[in-house]
């Protein structure tokens, strides 16, 4: 099955061509430059890219495979959750080429698609017949449980099969990649955080400083205020804003932070995988192209026998290639058609169809 995936649900707009959990063709472009020097997303500028891209990413990947709109099975498009007005622009942009070409639409969401990304395959990879016929672990199997962690995202969720997702635990505050993001910002280390910090936490003992681990044995909810408003003391305590950039403390904090973040993470996501007797685990979004949660979830979980399944990391990020896949599902059972005068859905729960 030929889909054309779409996605603008924030600061990346992207277009994919999948066939049958096979990448064809992808592009993303991001907005990181134009939102640099206000330190985070700023809605409009996000919807005002994506309008200037998303039509030259469509028929790049329409080239790229060599197929015309009258050779697609039909469209998947983030309907949400995300930026009322991004979302808006893909799926707007979905609906005009429905209404001339009649392919169906099919609106995905973003979490679920995320969660699912370890699914996707290379167009050149073999691929099993099917999730419950995988002949090792390098291919998901259900029921699994997935930890999406990202900038608006920190979730735990049961997925008992491609279309059917309950959720275990939730952020009551601050989202993981939200919280990298910000500690970057106190210290001045620029936009976005996750990936400076990661670097600068490679220099540093992640022992120097008593970091609390915010709700870890209090069920399945996550919540990182608390550990950032701690950082944000013992950073004007020790009056880390006067010394050097290369300062060791500066490192120390951060490499005591990220092991504060994923100590948290991956335990609850073992919690989750223990409650609910899963088959393994999935680790997904953009927290999840840190290499320091990669390793130690998937040490925990060998530790239990489990396998933990992670997509590269260009399609831990937000990318239309995982749209797509889930918009085959959704096709195949004719589930989620998109009316034209279909809405966005910028707050959509995972259990909720």
């Amino acid at each position: 099955m030929l889909v054309l995936g779409l996605e603008s649900s924030c600061d990346e707009t992207a277009a994919a061509i999948t066939d049958n959990s096979r990448v064809l063709a992808e592009r993303v472009r991001g907005q990181i430059d134009l939102h640099q020097k206000y330190g985070g997303v700023v809605p409009e500028i996000a919807s005002r890219a994506h309008l200037e891209a998303v039509e030259t990413l469509t028929e790049e990947v329409l080239t790229e495979v060599n197929v015309s709109f009258n050779q697609l099975d039909g469209i998947a498009v983030t309907q949400g959750p995300g930026l009322v007005g991004a979302l808006l622009v893909a799926l707007n942009f979905a609906k005009g080429l429905s209404l001339a070409t009649d392919l169906p639409i099919v609106g995905v969401n973003h979490v679920q698609a995320h969660a699912l990304a370890p699914c996707l395959q290379e167009k050149t990879s073999p691929r099993p017949a099917s999730l419950g016929q995988a002949a090792d672990d390098n291919y998901p199997r259900f029921p699994l449980v997935a930890l999406v962690a990202s900038g608006g995202h920190t979730s735990l969720f049961l997925v008992e099969d491609y279309l059917t997702f309950k959720i275990l635990g939730q952020t009551l505050d601050d989202a993981a990649g939200e919280a990298f993001d910000k500690f970057a910002k106190l210290l001045g280390l620029g936009y976005p955080g996750g990936a400076i910090v990661e670097k600068l936490a490679q220099r540093g003992r992640p022992a120097s400083f008593r970091l609390t681990r915010p709700m870890l044995k209090e069920g399945l909810n996550f919540s990182f205020s608390g550990l950032k408003t701690q950082v944000m003391g013992l950073y004007r305590e020790r009056q880390l804003d006067l010394v050097p950039a290369d300062h060791p403390d500066l490192a120390d904090l951060a490499a005591s932070f990220q092991a504060a973040v994923v100590e948290v993470l991956v335990t609850k996501l073992l919690s989750a995988t223990r409650l609910t007797k899963a088959q393994g685990a999935v680790l997904a979004g953009g927290v999840a192209c840190n290499g320091a949660l990669r390793q130690a979830a998937a040490q925990t979980l060998a530790e239990e026998k489990l396998p933990l399944w992670v997509a590269k990391p260009g399609w831990c990020a937000d990318n239309a290639a995982m749209i797509a896949f889930l918009g085959e599902k959704l096709l195949t059972q004719k589930r989620a058609i998109l009316p034209l005068q279909a809405e966005a859905r910028p707050r959509w729960p995972v259990d909720q169809p």
